[in-house]
Formats: structure tokens, sequence, C-alpha cells
């Protein structure tokens, strides 16, 4: 079992930046795809970025590539996404998962969710 726990959301005006955690415990982290979410309201989940457990692998939705930036620390146990120049289309849950396939964790189809944090961005 995989336990993920968000944080570092917040409320940031558009143009900004936040940096997500998502600490991992339970087995071992470092055997682990990692990815990130988010859902708007009223909209569905939509994969964000992906990094695979060496961190020698990253992918990134076309919405956030350049803005945003997926990595992880070994000795933490821990994903991060760094998020610049932030717009309010980016106001959403952000949900870390984790997979032993990347590919599934793109897909969202990742074995385990952590519970969110909230990101809102005001113009």
């Amino acid at each position: 079992q995989v336990q993920l726990v968000e944080s570092g959301g917040g409320l940031v005006q558009a143009g900004g930046s936040l940096r997500l955690s998502c600490e991992a415990s339970g087995r071992i982290f470092n055997n682990y795809d990692m990815g990130w979410f988010r859902q708007a309201p009223g909209k569905e989940r939509e994969y964000v970025a992906a990094i695979n457990y060496n961190a020698n692998e990253v992918f990134y939705a076309a919405s956030v590539k350049g803005r945003f930036t997926i990595s992880r620390d070994m000795a933490k146990g821990t994903v991060y996404l760094e998020m610049n120049d932030l717009k309010p289309e980016d106001t959403a849950v952000y949900y870390c998962a984790a997979a032993m396939n990347v590919r599934t964790v793109i897909i969202g189809q990742a074995d385990y969710w952590g519970q969110g944090t909230q990101v809102t961005v005001s113009s």
C-alpha cells in the first residue's frame, strides 16, 4: 500500500507561482512512477505531468508545458510540481498519483491517489 499526501496549494494571483508537494509513505516510493492530475469544478479530471521512478523521463500536458516542472526527491520520498506563470484556468484541485508504469499514470489508471490540494488563481 502507498499513501500519498499533497500539500502546497493556495490562492495566488495570475502570473504567480506555487510549488505542490506529494509525500509518499508505505511501499518503496522509489519503485513507483508518479504523476499529477487536476480537476476543476464541473470538469473531468485532467492529466498534468508525470515522472518515472528514477526521474530520467518527464512528461507534460500541452496546457502546462513550459510553465510547470515535475521533479522528485528520492531521499525524501516526495514528488513536486513547480507551477509558474499561473493562469485562472489552472484553478483546480490537484491530485498526486502513483503506479508501477508511467504510461498507466498518464492515462489516469494509477494504483494510488492522494486526497488533493486546492489551487486557486485569481485574475
